[in-house]
């Protein structure tokens, strides 16, 4: 399935959803014009930083200064010195077409193979643009377009204006993300089992395991053969661990599930992913902070569930995710 684009990070994925009303963050800047130029490593699975040394504008240039910075960076994204063991985060076969600055958004114009990579690369890519470009003074976010259109995200909603704090919140770890394999449990076709969906992720080392799991299930599964457990439109409030016992709050949407699948697989979708990957044991749900609830009317939430094996579909095979 190498190449499909609704590889789930987080997030991602979800961790990364911006918006223009965002208070610019903190992030690192730029001194006496060294910046810091962030590759990929060989294994294409995290940034690494190289310094480099902005020259000074040619006498002779038709550029403004503001121009130079972003036209040096951007070369510099594109090109890794040969004595360097490292990838541009921007593969060879993305073209880059346009950029233009208004206020402190910089717009970054690609063609339609930016939408092309897989969510691995995206993902790291979108970061070393982010955190490169925001180091020059006067730009604080910076917006993917890819075709003329706003970069989307796996729910299909525009990514927006990105800044530095949306890839780190500690500005001294340059190891910000990291690839997770999760077993992620759907719906069968007849909506009454339980199938595995093996998913290779990338997503901020800050971004808890548990919250991961349910992001990636609000997301829906990543191959044929499976429908999802939970709507796309459930809201995930908080998520939290105590001695093994996964809490997870929802809003109110978690109650107005209408999927065609029986009223135990979307709780043990939840139930038995959260187990396959962590030290979980045990899962409490609440709606609104409630447990005081009934689900479709049938499971009463005020329960800790447990991982039970006897939904999953029989002779189940481990499905492959999206590849690298």
């Amino acid at each position: 399935m190498k190449g499909r684009k609704n590889i789930l990070i987080l997030l991602a994925f979800l961790v990364f959803l911006t918006g223009c009303g965002k208070k610019p963050g903190q992030g690192e800047t730029a001194a006496d014009g060294v910046y810091k130029i962030y590759y990929l490593n060989s294994a294409m699975t995290r940034l690494e930083p190289q310094e480099y040394t902005m020259p000074q504008k040619p006498e002779n240039s038709s550029l403004e200064e503001m121009d130079w910075k972003i036209t040096s960076l951007l070369e510099q994204l594109r090109t890794v010195p040969k004595d360097l063991d490292r990838q541009a985060a921007v593969p060879d076969k993305v073209g880059f077409e346009k950029y233009k600055l208004e206020d402190t958004v910089l717009y970054l114009y690609f063609d339609n193979n930016y939408a092309m990579m897989n969510g691995t690369r995206e993902i790291l890519c979108r970061a070393s643009l982010v955190r490169t470009l925001t180091q020059i003074k006067g730009v604080d976010y910076v917006a993917v377009y890819t075709a003329e259109q706003p970069l989307m995200d796996v729910l299909g909603n525009p990514v927006g204006p990105m800044t530095n704090t949306d890839f780190i919140d500690n500005i001294s770890n340059v190891n910000t993300f990291e690839k997770t394999e999760l077993s992620l449990y759907f719906s069968d076709e007849a909506g009454e089992k339980l199938v595995k969906e093996t998913r290779e992720v990338v997503h901020s080392v800050n971004t808890s395991l548990e919250k991961l799991v349910i992001e990636q299930l609000i997301a829906g599964p990543g191959r044929p053969g499976m429908n999802p457990t939970l709507p796309k439109d459930t809201k995930l409030l908080s998520v939290s661990v105590n001695e093994n016992i996964c809490y997870i709050n929802f809003d109110s949407s978690f109650l107005n599930n209408s999927l065609e699948v029986k009223e135990y697989i979307p709780i043990y979708s939840i139930v038995n992913s959260l187990a396959a990957v962590s030290s979980i044991n045990k899962v409490q749900i609440t709606v609104n902070g409630s447990q005081e609830m009934m689900f479709r009317d049938s499971i009463s939430l005020n329960q800790l569930f447990e991982r039970d094996l006897d939904y999953n579909a029989e002779n189940e095979e481990e499905t492959g995710g999206i590849e690298e």
